[in-house]
């Protein structure tokens, strides 16, 4: 559990393969309670009522047990068997604290395993107990965290509550609570009618004018009782209150005065490292692959016999336009890779706090960093990851903003560009662009924030979680996860849109076989669209095809051009491609073109989770054409300006 950068924002679900029997696992977003406040809240919630699992693992800090309890609490009283996992054990002991397991398994009446999740200790007894646990029968007693008084009110609304309980197949004790928290998902879920509901929140005004608090409060704080009552039998904590290793880094990485240019720093060398060093070098692997398999599938075909708008359409269409995005593959797993670095130490949670300030200055949480930061691998996510926000003003927002942060699908376009143009110093160009994302959505978030969103900002409240050392194969997992989505388009999309480009440039209108692909239906189309983009310089049909198929997918832009121009060697480490932007495009040209890649709406799939997460076709068209005419704009002054 957690809500800092890498923990998942809605379920994935995959297989146990240590077990004998069948075992499904369904990892829940990361969160802290059972209210309905955010997002992530109410999938896990939903998933649990709505699902009826037969077991639930609740993951435990056993460095912070107090505040880590409180779900547990909330989860016992689901009517779900529960198995509690204290993770973290290994820094338990580290810090020469004492946790008495069987004391917590006695005050929780539920079973509780330690594991070190880092170090793969008690996974094995964990997954045995997870297949024992989950073939036994559902025997759960409701478990009590309150006093005489509340537990009295408490089961007076059960007993008004018991046949709709049991109809909807929902523990009565955790329906009774919510009810009288006057939980709003809860009420609009079940319908109680509105005699029993006033009845409730009678008994509800009654408890608070008691307690003189509010019922949320008045409940919270009885289970916050209990849970020192366990904690203080449980838990001994070691004296010793010196300065931990990640306090001593703290004071350096979060220093008000050295966080920010810190962060840049670190930042621009991940890109010099992934663009123009290490990650340049891998273009030419992968670039004599390409080639030596376009080679073989045209000798193949030759000697198969087949005729030449075949070979154009496996070698130039399919190979030529695949093999154009596929080259950046390496580039892009060399960035997930750092970026998984910097993830998995836990830099990248003080860099939202750090940057909580700054963020405050144009009207948004230091929690809306998450979902820009992610949206630097790719937007889809970065737009999930928005439910962690509790406002919904600075939600939408946030959504709008997370496309200008540049994702990894534009990182060809822009290492193609600066390959052409720019070669002694194609890493600065890189990270200017992502630069360029940055400061456009500041100034939408200044612009929109005080017309469109107004509104307090949000609280700030988050965990830093301890630095740590990741380990290998958690790297190459998070990498690979991310890389797997790239060549999955590769391998779909963006074949599919090389092989429509591939016939639309090789065909006439009248569908014949065009002698040029200046007399295609590509063309046609790239002439009658082409005039839109003069201002911004690229008035040509094929930046303007190129721009309108990148639209489907932001990859497909360099496989348009691959198509269209061929690809190949013409010099030792200049391939042809590079060589014909050189003649379709100026300096000028080429930073206009990568700005309005950099900030046009992006690709379907990200559009489709903006849909789906504004729940609005409104929000929708709006978002799109606000982020497409803030890219013409930018593009426009950046090619007036250069030319």
């Amino acid at each position: 559990m957690g809500n800092w950068p890498g923990v998942t924002v809605e379920k994935k679900e995959g297989k146990i393969k240590k077990t004998k029997n069948k075992v499904n696992l369904v990892d829940l977003p990361g969160i802290y309670s059972l209210s309905s406040y955010t997002m992530e809240e109410i999938v896990a919630r939903d998933y649990i009522l709505d699902e009826k699992p037969d077991l639930i693992i609740n993951i435990v800090d056993a460095t912070n047990i107090e505040r880590n309890l409180y779900l547990t609490t909330q989860i016992l009283e689901l009517g779900v068997p529960v198995l509690v996992a204290l993770n973290m054990m290994d820094v338990v002991e580290k810090n020469k604290d004492k946790i008495n397991i069987e004391e917590i398994e006695n005050s929780l009446n539920a079973r509780v395993l330690p594991i070190s999740a880092n170090k793969g200790r008690g996974i094995d007894k964990l997954i045995n107990t997870i297949e024992e646990m989950a073939l036994e029968e559902d025997k759960v007693e409701t478990f009590n965290f309150y006093n005489k008084d509340l537990k009295k009110e408490i089961e007076k609304v059960e007993s008004f509550i018991e046949d709709i309980a049991q109809e909807k197949k929902v523990s009565k004790r955790w329906l009774a609570v919510n009810l009288l928290e006057q939980d709003s998902h809860t009420l609009s879920k079940f319908n109680l009618g509105q005699e029993l509901n006033t009845y409730i929140v009678k008994i509800k005004e009654n408890l608070e004018e008691k307690y003189d608090d509010d019922m949320e409060s008045i409940i919270a704080n009885d289970r916050y009782d209990y849970i020192n009552k366990v904690v203080k039998k449980s838990v001994k904590k070691s004296r010793k209150q010196e300065l931990t290793t990640s306090d001593k880094i703290d004071k350096v990485l979060t220093n008000r005065f050295l966080a920010v240019p810190l962060f840049l720093g670190v930042m621009f060398l991940v890109y010099y490292i992934s663009i123009q060093t290490l990650g340049d070098y891998t273009i030419g692997w992968v670039e004599g692959a390409v080639e030596f398999i376009a080679a073989g599938a045209s000798s193949l075909l030759i000697s198969l016999g087949a005729s030449e708008w075949i070979q154009s359409l496996v070698v130039e269409g399919v190979i030529g336009g695949v093999g154009s995005v596929i080259v950046f593959v390496p580039q892009l797993m060399i960035l997930f890779f750092f970026i998984s670095i910097l993830e998995d130490t836990g830099y990248m949670a003080r860099v939202a706090f750090v940057m909580d300030k700054f963020f405050r200055r144009f009207g948004l949480s230091g929690k809306s960093f998450i979902p820009l930061l992610l949206g630097s691998g790719c937007s889809v996510p970065g737009i999930m990851a928005t439910r962690t926000l509790e406002n919904e003003n600075d939600r939408k927002l946030t959504i709008l903003l997370t496309p200008f942060i540049s994702c990894g699908a534009k990182l060809p376009i822009y290492v193609m560009f600066a390959a052409a143009f720019f070669p002694a110093s194609s890493g600065f160009v890189v990270f200017s662009l992502y630069l360029l994302g940055i400061v456009v959505a500041i100034l939408s978030g200044i612009l929109l924030k005080n017309t469109l969103f107004k509104g307090a900002v949000a609280p700030f409240v988050m965990e830093l979680p301890p630095y740590r050392v990741p380990t290998v194969k958690g790297l190459l997992i998070h990498m690979w996860d991310r890389a797997k989505g790239f060549l999955k388009k590769a391998g779909t999309i963006i074949f599919a849109a090389s092989v429509i480009i591939w016939f639309a440039q090789s065909f006439s209108p009248s569908l014949a076989l065009a002698d040029n692909p200046a007399n295609s239906i590509l063309a046609a189309i790239g002439r009658f669209i082409a005039p839109i983009f003069t201002p911004l310089g690229f008035g040509e049909w094929i930046p303007a095809v190129a721009i309108i198929a990148g639209t489907v997918a932001k990859e497909v832009v360099v496989a348009t051009l691959g198509v269209l121009t061929g690809v190949g060697e013409v010099a030792e480490d200049s391939p042809q491609l590079v060589a014909s932007i050189q003649t379709m495009f100026t300096p000028a040209m080429a930073w206009s073109f990568m700005a309005f890649n950099l900030l046009a709406a992006p690709c379907m799939a990200a559009i489709g989770t903006m849909k789906r997460e504004f729940n609005s076709w409104k929000w929708t068209l709006f978002a799109i054409s606000y982020q497409t005419g803030v890219a013409y704009i930018i593009a426009m002054i950046i090619y007036q300006i250069l030319k």
